[in-house]
């Protein structure tokens, strides 16, 4: 249910005056932009007091949309609801882990579990969709804005506690489950019934990893079920239009898989220099590139843009300001990785409130400059292309398993100081970007057949049926790559105890057990792989091979001779087992020994990046030089250039070009 739509932009004509938004418009038109995303943080200007709804202007805004051929998309304004509502309901606000409220004067000032709150959100979005929802230049909606964002510290009120309640007396049934499933012996933590659960407030020291587990499953299920709220009315009064969500990478308060399931197809808000990035000058590619990549596995489909970054962004501090060619470079890096659409935040820089300095393709004087001028000719370039490629998508061969429950398990409990769930993924993923082998991001319940080698870091909540499903991969004859820290926990987050790492049957498929293990705090160890010296970080296994061939050994410590990196043979395929956390150099080592890895890679320089996508009948490669420095690459025979004013194989410093192949 994805329309075909290129361009478009975030458009805020409630912060201008009426006289200046026909001008918008015909410069939108005249850039090419199909569709504006508006009205989703503008519940006071749309509802002004309780009950009295002031639809007019809207009305006004969408009629010139359509006079200039412009589409809408329609946010529901329920991130910031408005002073007179918090004047008559202060208990709408959230409170943080502290027992603080959290008070209006931003946005995501709410609680979203609080009922009353959901009776003005109901009333609201009936109201809004009746009067928009058949509207013919509303083409779709999109629920809230960036759900989790905001919520990062989630609210612990009395209401997200009674929901909290309800949600494990549902999962567990008898408070006697949820004993034993928390391990609650442990500091005399017992309870006898669920009215005694607190939502999990700051505590004189420590917490309970099970509960937390809980906890965050549970505000993830609310979160979801909070945008199924709205959906379900959208649906009701405005049929035939699409919903979706502007997601956030990695972003881990919400499970995407879930809330994809709502939506006809995801989107994405991509800052490749945000302000808020602590590093402002190292390359980021790679993690730009595997949050998009992310985002596509979130249904394994086609996806948009809902906001991607033009120049520079900042709220109290700014960003860099992008180089000549990266706001198109950045954009087509979006397309290459499977958007349909690139809708760009924002329209016009605001001179007004917190994101003053969140620039937009105009600057705060209206004047189109540098910014205006790159977009409107990547617009006019890359239309036909667009089109061309809509709902296409890479065919992977490889798969990075991400599970939002070892995400949580792993923030709950570390274990190293400096070990986080995506980072370890991330060392996986860099190895195979800079060797530009396409990577599908997949759940741990996905067909794993599909791919040749599946790498799952950090497995360490483990089931059963989990457990079967890797060793069923690799009899079959997949390639599967496990790392430290696989098989430790239960799904309640409970230590096995029931056999030595990493569990008895992954123990067979790998070909050893991991009897002891080091953390490596504030130091490294040597990783000998056939005579070539590497570090290892953060963690050590100490591996017991049974018929597991060794890889690479420790180099140092009193482990100094035993297996690093191992390989086993089980049934018709290869598991691999890696006891440490990777640096660039050796994860390079550990992937190009791989056979799905070698037979996909293409070399380039270092930072020049080729992606794929593909049609029925032929594969659109995209060449993307993330350097300030002109690179020359080879073309192989059969690559068509798809600009033919593009000098094929040399690219300026941030320019890309796409290539096409016929593939049948």
């Amino acid at each position: 249910m994805q329309p075909n739509i290129q361009f478009g932009v975030d458009y805020y004509p409630e912060h201008w005056p009426q006289s200046r938004w026909e001008t918008d418009f015909a410069m939108m038109q005249d850039m090419g932009i199909d569709v504006v995303r508006l009205g989703e943080f503008s519940w006071f200007k749309l509802e002004p007091a309780d009950g009295q709804f002031d639809f007019g202007w809207l009305d006004d805004v969408l009629a010139l949309a359509a006079k200039h051929d412009i589409h809408a998309v329609l946010g529901t304004p329920t991130a910031a609801p408005p002073a007179w509502l918090i004047a008559q309901h202060p208990d709408i606000q959230p409170v943080d882990r502290e027992g603080r409220t959290r008070y209006f004067g931003g946005r995501h000032h709410d609680c979203q579990s609080n009922p009353i709150y959901r009776d003005y959100i109901a009333r609201f979005v009936r109201t809004y969709a009746q009067h928009f929802g058949k509207n013919p230049t509303v083409i779709g909606w999109q629920v809230d804005n960036e759900l989790g964002n905001s919520h990062g510290g989630l609210c612990y009120c009395k209401y997200c506690q009674r929901h909290f309640q309800k949600w494990l007396r549902e999962k567990y049934q008898t408070i006697e489950n949820l004993n034993d499933n928390w391990g609650t012996a442990f500091w005399s933590q017992g309870y006898q019934d669920f009215s005694q659960i607190q939502a999990p407030k700051i505590t004189v020291t420590g917490e309970n990893p099970s509960e937390m587990l809980d906890w965050k499953e549970c505000h993830s299920d609310l979160i979801n079920e909070f945008h199924a709220y709205q959906a379900k009315i959208i649906r009701q009064y405005s049929p035939d239009r699409f919903i979706t969500h502007n997601m956030m990478g990695f972003s881990p308060v919400v499970s995407y898989y879930n809330l994809g399931r709502q939506l006809d197809f995801a989107s994405h808000d991509q800052y490749p220099s945000g302000h808020f990035l602590a590093d402002q000058n190292s390359f980021r590619g790679d993690r730009c590139a595997a949050e998009l990549d992310f985002i596509r596995g979130v249904k394994q489909q086609s996806f948009w843009i809902m906001e991607q970054q033009t120049t520079i962004t900042g709220w109290e501090v700014m960003g860099r300001l992008p180089k000549p060619g990266q706001i198109p470079l950045w954009s087509m890096q979006s397309v290459a990785h499977g958007a349909d659409a690139i809708v760009y935040f924002r329209w016009r820089s605001s001179a007004l409130g917190t994101e003053q300095y969140w620039h937009g393709i105009l600057p705060h004087s209206g004047i189109p400059g540098r910014a205006y001028r790159e977009i409107r000719h990547f617009m006019r370039q890359t239309k036909p292309l667009l089109k061309e490629i809509n709902g296409t998508v890479p065919r992977a061969k490889v798969g990075i398993v991400f599970s939002y429950p070892q995400d949580y398990a792993i923030d709950i409990q570390p274990q190293h100081p400096d070990m986080t769930y995506v980072d370890t993924l991330m060392t996986y993923y860099k190895a195979l970007y800079r060797r530009n082998v396409a990577v599908d991001f997949i759940q741990d319940t996905a067909d794993f057949s599909q791919y040749e080698l599946v790498i799952a870091p950090l497995q360490y909540l483990m089931t059963p049926t989990l457990a079967d499903r890797y060793a069923a991969y690799v009899q079959a004859g997949g390639q599967l790559v496990l790392t430290m820290r696989t098989g430790v926990k239960e799904a309640n987050n409970l230590c096995m105890t029931d056999a030595a790492l990493p569990g008895e049957t992954l123990g067979q498929v790998l070909g050893l057990t991991v009897p002891e293990y080091d953390c490596l705090r504030d130091a490294a160890v040597v990783i000998d792989w056939a005579g070539q010296q590497y570090t290892g970080t953060h963690w050590a296994d100490l591996i017991a091979p049974t018929t597991a061939e060794p890889l690479a050994i420790y180099g140092s410590e009193f482990y100094a001779g035993t297996p690093a990196i191992t390989k086993n043979q089980y049934g018709q395929g290869t598991a691999y087992y890696v006891g440490t956390e990777l640096t660039d150099a050796l994860a390079d080592h550990l992937v190009a020994g791989l056979s799905t890895v070698a037979a996909e890679t293409i070399a380039t320089p270092a930072e020049v990046e080729i992606v794929h996508r593909d049609a029925a009948a032929k594969r659109y490669y995209f060449v993307l030089n993330h350097t300030g420095e002109q690179q020359n690459i080879t073309i192989p025979v059969g690559w068509q250039a798809y600009f033919s004013d593009q000098d094929s194989g040399h690219l300026a410093p941030y320019s890309y070009q796409v290539f096409t192949e016929e593939t049948n």
